[in-house]
């Protein structure tokens, strides 16, 4: 082992001490400073706009949890319902289905005369008013509520709004806790939020996820007014009608939907939000219905080819396809072709937002529309209608016909001059004009954009033709920007936009 040896001379002895005490404090500076630094960083995380403290001091939802569970209630409705359907094709082949929670089916037959729907509500007054989904109670006999803390009580249908999938209930009883409604439309994709309802009747359940994404459509049934608030939140079957809260325990939304390819739950929920979910309430509370407005326009969304075509810098708005007669927007002065920019101030980013916006300015008010009409902007002020459910018209392939005039023109089809006969066979009203789609190339153009055998080509880009000379002069003025078509289809109109250019 080897020694270690210190200075002997009294002299330099204090020498080295010294010389330790200076580096003793240059050491000691050095470590308040480095801690100084490390204090101020720790406080700047600590002060992070995203810092987020739960009551109590837990990292838990669990107080949201108490406040909100004694509103989420299991649905119980029986009748003579019919199920809605809980498949519908979309176009990536995914399966729609509405969380239609379980119809029991009787032993001797494909379904029992007594049908048996098991959902979930929302408590949302003191005095026992409840909101759930139309297709939970939809035709519904007999409505049972549990409460959590296990009393039932007979509810009282106050009414529905099929196109919102909406139901107002009723029950009466004391000490009831119902749910504050929070403000949807603050509500911003990342939030967290928390569904609760009974899935697959196993009984109350919590379950945690964020806002994917706000203003979703899935164009489910004909004349629905839909607005989505879209969750990853786990949810399933029995979920219809249960609560979607934000994490002060207000409610921001009513779980109507869900997407799925197996029947249950991959992440993709659709929530009625609760502004509007508030609106329908209370209609049906003060007058049995829900009264919309309408412009009397139908339109389709813009997209970025036909952007190019009109000429618009971004591919938004809503275009006009048919004004009806003697609707609030014919009386306005707008025409079929023009582009609708906002609504009463508000951007019409989509026809989805913009339906909406028109519904809930409700019948008889006044609105301005703001339209571009061949590249220029004008403010139309009209008195809006009360909508009326409208039938969609029925889609089909159409029907060939054996004229013996046709010709294969850019777009990939096979036209013919539209004749009565012919007119009376795709179902074409008497007053449309045009060149009949007999045959569509299965790899042409006008395939691949959605021309169908039996479609009327009525105008290409916002001119009329009759002719296969007309449509092929029409095409060539096109040039490299893509084509605009008016399409008549068993009796709807629609825009529909062809690309030309080659690849």
């Amino acid at each position: 082992m080897n020694d270690v040896h210190f200075p002997s001379n009294r002299r330099t002895g204090r020498l080295w001490l010294a010389g330790l005490a200076v580096l003793a404090l240059l050491g000691g500076a050095a470590w308040r400073g480095i801690d100084a630094q490390t204090t101020t960083h720790a406080a700047a995380t600590i002060t992070s706009p995203i810092a987020h403290t739960v009551a109590g001091g837990r990292d838990s939802y669990a107080d949201v949890v108490d406040v909100v569970s004694p509103a989420v209630v299991t649905i119980r409705a029986e009748g003579k319902a019919k199920a809605l359907p809980t498949e519908f094709e979309l176009p990536n082949d995914d399966v729609l289905r509405q969380f239609f929670d379980r119809f029991e089916r009787g032993p001797r037959g494909p379904r029992a005369q007594k049908q048996r729907a098991l959902g979930s509500g929302v408590i949302v007054t003191t005095d026992g008013y409840l909101l759930t989904n139309h297709h939970v109670v939809d035709g519904a006999d007999d409505v049972n509520v549990d409460l959590t803390d296990g009393r039932t009580f007979t509810a009282k249908v106050i009414g529905t709004d099929q196109p919102s999938d909406l139901a107002l209930l009723k029950i009466s009883g004391a000490d009831l806790h119902p749910v504050a409604f929070g403000n949807s439309d603050r509500v911003k994709v990342g939030d967290v939020v928390l569904a609760v309802g009974n899935p697959l009747g196993v009984g109350q359940t919590v379950t945690m996820g964020i806002i994917s994404a706000k203003g979703r459509s899935t164009a489910v049934g004909d004349g629905s007014y839909e607005d989505f608030l879209q969750t990853d939140a786990p949810i399933n079957h029995g979920n219809s009608g249960g609560a979607l809260v934000n994490t002060t325990g207000e409610l921001v939304g009513i779980n109507s939907q869900i997407l799925s390819n197996s029947n249950g739950n991959i992440g993709i929920g659709f929530s009625i939000p609760a502004n509007m979910a508030k609106r329908v309430m209370e209609d049906l509370r003060t007058k049995g219905r829900v009264a919309r407005a309408q412009l009397g326009v139908t339109v389709q969304g813009i997209t970025s080819d036909m952007a190019a075509n009109l000429g618009l810098k971004q591919a938004r708005g809503a275009i006009v396809s048919a004004v009806a007669p003697g609707s609030a927007a014919e009386r306005a002065g707008i025409k079929r072709g023009d582009v609708i920019e906002s609504f009463n101030g508000q951007p019409a980013h989509d026809t989805n937002t913009l339906r909406n916006r028109v519904a809930e300015a409700g019948p008889g008010t006044t609105a301005d529309v703001s339209i571009l009409r061949d590249g220029s902007e004008r403010h139309l002020s009209l008195k809006l209608d009360e909508a009326r459910p409208v039938r969609s018209a029925r889609r089909g392939d159409g029907q060939r016909d054996g004229a013996e005039a046709n010709d294969r023109t850019a777009l990939g089809v096979s036209v013919t001059p539209l004749t009565p006969d012919l007119a009376a066979r795709v179902r074409a009203p008497k007053d449309v004009h045009g060149l009949l789609v007999r045959d569509v190339t299965a790899d042409g153009r006008g395939a691949d954009a959605g021309i169908r055998s039996g479609d009327v080509i009525e105008e290409v880009n916002r001119q009329p033709v009759h002719t296969v000379e007309e449509l092929r002069a029409a095409l060539k003025r096109s040039a490299d920007k893509p084509v605009l078509l008016l399409i008549n289809r068993q009796g709807s109109d629609i825009f529909m936009t062809v690309p030309l250019a080659k690849n």
